[in-house]
This record gives C-alpha cells, structure tokens and sequence, in this order.
C-alpha cells in the first residue's frame, strides 16, 4: 500500500465518521479544480483545459490528463 493509498483511506474514514453539517462541507473539498497550460520559449500559454472531477482515484487522474493532453494538437 503506498502512501497516497494510506492517506485516501483515512480521509475517506474520516469524511463518513463526521456528522451531516460538517460531512457535507467536507465532501465538497473532495473535488479538484485545475488548468493545463503548454510551456512554449519558457512561457506559459493560455490554459486551454479545465477540469472539475470527483477523484475517485489517482490513476484515473493521470489517464484523463495524458489523454486530454495528448489528444490536443
């Protein structure tokens, strides 16, 4: 078990052991919120993705954004 399996774990533990005003705030910070941009002569371009996901898992993270990447010509 790597550590980000360990920590994900014990979030999840903790998210379900609070009680409903507080579980419902803390599910909302389950969600990611974030930008690719391209780095083109040492500058960032515009971001020309964004993304707003439930992160079920960290896999399944890296495969969106290598696909969405790579799909982009």
């Amino acid at each position: 078990m790597t550590y980000i399996t360990y920590s994900k774990i014990c979030a999840n533990l903790v998210r379900n052991c609070l009680k409903e005003p507080f579980k419902a705030e803390a599910m909302c910070r389950k969600r990611l919120h974030f930008s690719l941009s391209k780095w083109i002569d040492d500058k960032p371009k515009k971001p020309s993705f964004f993304f707003f996901l439930l992160i079920r898992s960290m896999n399944y993270l890296l495969q969106l954004i290598l696909l969405s990447w790579f799909s982009v010509a």
